[in-house]
């Protein structure tokens, strides 16, 4: 994990809002695979002396996590919960996005009795459709909000999320926006004392497409760990996937590999086979897919079934390939590289679920300063 390209999409991510809004990255999934400590500390350093206004996380253990890594600031809870998980927000001094509003009356009643005013952000649905108060009735349920959290609740902030920011065509997008500021325009005002709600309602796409359509928060996600943000909005490649050889040898031809025995050698070929399979996040359906790696700056195709610990290479245009060599599947050697969006795209999915899918047992390496 690139520590240094890590800081530097944050800061284009910085530039594309402006001055006028801050920062609030995600570091939900354990910073989308790569190491949440590291991925927070960094952004913290980068953002000194105050930090960022604070972090985006999904469920309460994410926030206890932070929490144990000794962050104080905020923690917004980006996702819906259940409600057993709201007294453990509660005690780790989270922040949650309230949904619906028998949701706000449990945060009530656990504000009652901690004996002080909690504070939330309630979610406006404008067409994500998986959570959130319809932005067409915001009339109507911001007036109950505003009873069930007066005295006992601060009502800190409201927000939406884009279904398709990252697509060719922002018209969706700005529709939701719309809807998004009728919605608001509906509510109560904020309570007598009380500071204005923040607004916010931009990934990383919006944040870099629409300059964040101007909103007091951002909330950058994948961009800031390397994955696109759309076809026409590139970051710096933060994570790099690589494995050693542990076997390089030649084979003639009609010789089979891996399970099913997918492939069969038409002519003499030599063969490497390398440390990582699916059980390390590797996935299985690059095998079909044609899936690379790049082997001392050559790419090279992946030949047969992935394994769960193994994954086999061929090497025959590799001229001196030997075990101990680095096998790179996503990353730069030499003049080739191979982007996380590319082996996304092979696989079918999106970059989110390449890094999320990088197993615990992959070591994680931080270059550019900080630890994990």
């Amino acid at each position: 994990m690139d520590l240094g390209a890590l800081r530097r999409n944050l800061r284009r991510v910085e530039a594309a809002v402006g001055p006028g809004t801050a920062l609030v990255p995600m570091v939900k999934a354990d910073a989308y695979g790569l190491g949440m400590r590291a991925a927070a500390d960094a952004f913290r350093r980068e953002l000194a002396p105050d930090g960022p206004w604070g972090f985006g996380v999904a469920a309460a253990a994410e926030g206890e996590a932070l929490r144990e890594a000794g962050w104080t600031g905020r923690v917004l809870l980006s996702s819906p919960m259940p409600p057993d998980e709201l007294p453990r927000a509660a005690r780790a001094g989270l922040t949650p996005s309230v949904w619906e509003l028998e949701t706000l009356r449990r945060w009530a009643e656990l504000a009652a009795g901690a004996g002080r005013r909690l504070p939330f952000h309630l979610e406006v649905d404008t067409g994500m459709g998986r959570a959130g108060l319809p932005w067409a009735e915001a009339a109507e349920w911001g007036v109950e909000a505003a009873r069930i959290a007066a005295g006992r609740l601060l009502w800190e902030g409201c927000f939406t999320h884009f279904h398709s920011a990252d697509e060719p065509d922002l018209a969706a997008t700005d529709r939701q926006w719309e809807r998004f500021r009728h919605a608001l325009s509906l509510l109560p005002p904020p309570a007598e004392g009380d500071p204005p709600r923040l607004v916010h309602s931009s990934n990383s796409a919006a944040a870099l497409r629409r300059a964040g359509y101007g909103c007091d928060l951002a909330r950058p996600g994948i961009f800031l760990y390397g994955g696109a943000a759309g076809a026409d909005v590139q970051p710096e490649p933060v994570a790099s996937v690589r494995a050693r050889l542990s076997l390089v040898r030649r084979v003639p031809a009609g010789t089979t590999v891996g399970y099913g025995a997918t492939y069969t050698a038409p002519r003499d070929e030599v063969w490497g086979t390398a440390a990582i399979g699916y059980g390390d996040g590797l996935r299985r359906a690059l095998a079909t897919a044609g899936g690379e790696a790049i082997v001392r700056g050559v790419r090279v195709p992946i030949v047969g079934r992935i394994s769960m610990d193994v994954s086999v290479l061929n090497l025959s245009r590799v001229p001196g390939a030997r075990a101990g060599d680095v096998a790179t599947f996503i990353g730069r050697d030499g003049a080739e590289e191979i982007r996380v969006d590319e082996v996304a795209e092979r696989c079918g999915t999106i970059s989110y679920e390449i890094l999320t899918g990088l197993t615990p047992r992959l070591p994680r390496v931080y270059l550019g300063g900080g630890s994990p």
